[in-house]
């Protein structure tokens, strides 16, 4: 078993800020930190733009500046497949959209609302995610 992943402190430190982050978002707004929810709003909605931008920028920004204050390296790899990267997006898009919400609207925001659409929609994605690393260690 590998564990070199393991980091539990950071981890809980990494939670608390993603809490704090949705509470700050809820309250400040009066909306779900969902991301599917915010680009779609991004993108089809004239409603706070401004709110949408800033959210995603801090998503996109929170990490370089993590890695640069803390001077460490973020190991992740990335299939080099473009046309994979675009159906996985699409997919992932028809998902959200069907499912009303992503991981992060359900599994953050819904469970800590005690939604029990949410609560189900996170143990989905959690049961196929689980299934298909599996499968794919199989083949």
């Amino acid at each position: 078993m590998n564990i070199i992943n393991f980091t539990p402190i950071p981890a809980f430190v990494g939670g608390m800020l993603i809490g704090l982050a949705v509470i700050i978002f809820l309250v400040g707004n009066g909306r779900i930190a969902g991301i599917s929810g915010i680009v779609d709003n991004l993108f089809f909605s004239k409603n706070n733009r401004l709110d949408n931008i800033l959210f995603i920028v801090g998503v996109i920004l929170g990490p370089i500046i993590y890695q640069n204050v803390t001077k460490s390296i973020i190991p992740f790899t990335i299939t080099t497949s473009i046309p994979v990267v675009i159906l996985g997006g699409i997919f992932v898009g028809m998902g959200t959209k069907i499912g009303s919400g992503c991981t992060s609207g359900h599994g953050i925001c819904g469970i800590s609302r005690f939604s029990i659409r949410s609560i189900v929609a996170t143990l989905v994605f959690l049961t196929t995610g689980t299934l298909t690393v599996l499968v794919m260690r199989i083949i």
